[in-house]
């Protein structure tokens, strides 16, 4: 290649850090960012342009969520990195806009890689063809994370045994109540990250450019609190999700709402039950609107089940008319030996012909609007921090379906982005069904 090529990164701390951490031989996914104006493109495409440079032959993934907003965002500024380092096209590159490729001189190539989840391709198997020496997706919390599993197969295959090359993940990213929580930001909170796996979190003020100041004056001077805490302080807590229908603050009140009062006429069970699987079997008392105690067995066969729905009954004084049992799967055997409890059937109709999916949907619209006005206290808060991450998942969906009706994100779906069954969130929303008027059929 032109011998005027000079590799001119001047990385923030940051960044360097970043880079140790691609350039060895132990880490595979690097999670980089968590807020905006961090640096993140730059560092992304010197990376991708550093090592096609080093290493000819060598094939490299740069992945978005669209590709067209991969090229009016990421590959302008892969274009201007090229142009930072006297790389020229036609000279020292070829861009070729049909196969989205750009292949320099020395036969290294870049790979423009769109990584949506398509009704046509569910499970990804156009990746299949890719042999990569390594990857980089841009705003990875928009890519749905079976891309990033499938993707992740690829790494590894091209040339990397030759120049000792291990295979690296680089993903970018903002604040996000989805897999890069999970993956990264939770590991990193903990001060347990995982094998292999690395999160360098990175602010606008880690980024020296002059540019930056002013960006953040202008974002505290006109954005909302949620944009503030995400985008200049990078807090993953909050979420600017226009579908959540909980806001964080929202959230976490129900553990401090010390103003709402037991009420011994209104008790109640509510019962999320899984017997000998992945899920876990969730037991909530209700004192009125108040969860005085959340238990939760792991696994359990059926005797534990009913042992454990009596034992609660028996202990806090709740009549078999104020239990609510998840009737669905497992759980429909239950109303043989709980004569009087009532059963939730999550997909029947919403009551009182109200405008929801299903009954569990209307539950949850119900549960939250009264959440959202401070009408529920959390007492036992054990599982604080679990019981938040799935009620963060509380979403509309498919607002503009043809029926009208209310809907709400998938059980499937929260399971993808959660990693598990959302089992407190399930226990907790079946409070609402002893609220609503109910046919004589359920008494």
């Amino acid at each position: 290649m032109d011998s005027g090529i000079v590799i001119n990164f001047r990385p923030s701390l940051k960044q360097f850090k970043a880079w140790e951490y691609l350039s060895d031989n132990t880490t595979t996914y690097v999670g980089y960012g968590g807020a905006a104006f961090s640096g993140k493109s730059f560092l992304l495409c010197y990376w991708l342009t550093s090592m096609c440079i080093a290493y000819p032959g060598t094939g490299w993934g740069l992945g978005r969520k669209q590709l067209t907003v991969l090229k009016k965002t990421t590959l302008l500024t892969l274009f201007k990195v090229f142009e930072e380092c006297n790389i020229k096209n036609e000279a020292d590159y070829k861009y070729n806009q049909q196969n989205n490729t750009i292949t320099f001189s020395n036969d290294s190539v870049i790979f423009l890689i769109d990584t949506a989840l398509l009704p046509s391709d569910p499970l990804f198997t156009r990746f299949g063809g890719l042999e990569l020496t390594g990857a980089a997706i841009d705003e990875s919390a928009e890519t749905d994370f079976q891309a990033i599993e499938v993707l992740s197969t690829r790494l590894g295959r091209r040339l990397n045994n030759k120049y000792n090359l291990a295979a690296k993940m680089l993903e970018t990213f903002n604040p996000a109540k989805n897999h890069v929580y999970t993956r990264y930001y939770e590991p990193y909170k903990s001060g347990i990250q995982k094998p292999g796996s690395i999160f360098i979190p990175a602010l606008p003020s880690d980024n020296p450019s002059p540019e930056v100041p002013e960006y953040i004056e202008r974002i505290k001077a006109t954005g909302s609190k949620v944009t503030i805490e995400r985008l200049i302080y990078g807090n993953f807590e909050y979420d600017d999700d226009p579908t959540a229908l909980l806001t964080f603050d929202q959230i976490i009140d129900l553990f401090t709402n010390t103003h709402i009062q037991p009420d011994n006429n209104k008790k109640a069970i509510t019962a999320d039950i899984a017997m000998q699987g992945a899920d876990k079997m969730v037991l909530t008392y209700w004192s009125g609107f108040v969860a005085e105690k959340i238990t939760v067995i792991p696994k359990s066969d059926g005797k534990q089940v009913i042992d454990a729905i009596e034992n609660m009954s028996s202990t806090y004084g709740v009549p078999k008319s104020r239990i609510v049992y998840d009737a669905d799967g497992v759980g429909s055997f239950v109303g043989g030996f709980l004569q009087g409890a009532k059963a939730f059937n999550n997909g029947s109709k919403a009551l009182n012909n109200e405008n929801y999916k299903n009954l569990k949907t209307q539950c949850i619209y119900k549960w939250c609007e009264r959440t959202s006005t401070g009408g529920y206290y959390i007492k036992d808060d054990r599982y604080k921090q679990d019981i938040t991450k799935e009620l963060e998942q509380l979403k509309r969906s498919n607002i503009d379906n043809d029926t009208g009706k209310l809907e709400v994100v998938s059980k499937d779906e929260i399971k993808k982005i959660i990693g598990h069954s959302p089992d407190f969130s399930d226990s907790l929303i079946m409070r609402e069904f002893l609220e609503l008027k109910q046919p004589f059929f359920f008494v």
